[in-house]
């Protein structure tokens, strides 16, 4: 009976990735709850590109790529270092970040508005200095230099893991970074590009500049994120997760970030722990599933089209 009981209480596979995505082991918190209100469809269609990317696993790696990119800008990492409580609450601050995204895919224009809003409001002490290729240089986390480079980084990371881990893309690549670019506009990125190939031009522009760089503090962001303190078949799983986000990086950049490929069949071992976590998750409401409820409200409450008579052609 006790081994029984210490079972029943031990969290089930989904619970902890819940936990780690949002918190709450049922992958229930207020915000998400939340998407089922609000009274327009949001800024991004069902089963769109941006639902379609942001909604598979795929995303986990994503993830992880994205920091891995975004610590190369040592504005973008100042503002991690100084402020961030990654080290002492990585998951809380996973958390805060992984919100962000899915009220902005999945809510109201409203909830995203005010999601939007939240985020700026922790960005406004986020100011100092770091070390620039041209000497100190003044920053803040409104410049407009880290709000595009956290914004590239954020959307080659989810549709370059998406193309390898994922599948087709309603209307494609360039679909996607034409959807997504509506979240730089709400961080107010007055030009995000709208095609891959614009995007990755811009980020190729950073390294060719020498903006982006790797020094001690880049290392210490990447041996956090290769030893973040999960436990079991999680610390497994992400250490799988790990290597494929830096085996599906473009050379250049893994190349400045010093790090190589692991020897092992990444490719392969990520789709089989992809699989078994999207089966895990597919055993309860995810956070589109409250989206479509709100969905269905609106399309219940709009006003009956009237149907069209059709006239015979007169004899």
């Amino acid at each position: 009976m006790r081994a029984r009981s210490r079972n029943a209480e031990r969290p089930t596979l989904r619970g902890r990735l819940l936990t780690a995505l949002s918190g709450d082991p049922d992958g229930t918190p207020p915000w998400v709850r939340a998407l089922a209100d609000g009274d327009d469809a949001g800024y991004f269609a069902d089963n769109g590109p941006v639902w379609t990317v942001h909604a598979g696993t795929g995303s986990f790696v994503a993830g992880i790529r994205a920091l891995l990119l975004q610590a190369l800008h040592p504005g973008a990492l100042a503002g991690v270092h100084d402020f961030s409580r990654y080290r002492e609450d990585p998951i809380g601050r996973l958390t805060g970040t992984v919100r962000w995204i899915i009220c902005v895919t999945y809510g109201s224009t409203e909830q995203a508005a005010r999601e939007t809003a939240r985020v700026a409001r922790l960005h406004e002490r986020v100011r100092g200095s770091y070390d620039a290729a041209d000497g100190p240089r003044e920053y803040s986390a409104a410049d407009s230099d880290l709000v595009e480079w956290v914004h590239l980084a954020f959307t080659e990371a989810f549709l370059g893991a998406h193309e390898r881990w994922g599948g087709a893309i309603p209307g494609g690549p360039d679909a996607y970074v034409r959807e997504w670019a509506q979240a730089g506009r709400l961080m107010r990125l007055a030009d995000p590009p709208v095609t891959e190939a614009e995007l990755l031009a811009r980020m190729d522009r950073y390294l060719d500049r020498g903006e982006l760089r790797r020094d001690a503090r880049v290392d210490e962001v990447v041996r956090f994120l290769r030893e973040v303190p999960f436990t079991g078949v999680m610390r497994v799983a992400y250490r799988v997760l790990f290597a494929a986000a830096v085996a599906s990086l473009p050379r250049r950049y893994r190349k400045v970030l010093g790090l190589r490929r692991a020897p092992l069949p990444v490719i392969t071992l990520t789709r089989l722990v992809l699989a078994v976590s999207a089966k895990a998750l597919a055993r309860g409401p995810r956070a589109q599933d409250f989206a479509r409820r709100r969905l269905r409200r609106l399309a219940e409450a709009a006003p009956a089209t009237p149907a069209t008579t059709a006239t015979a052609p007169a004899p």
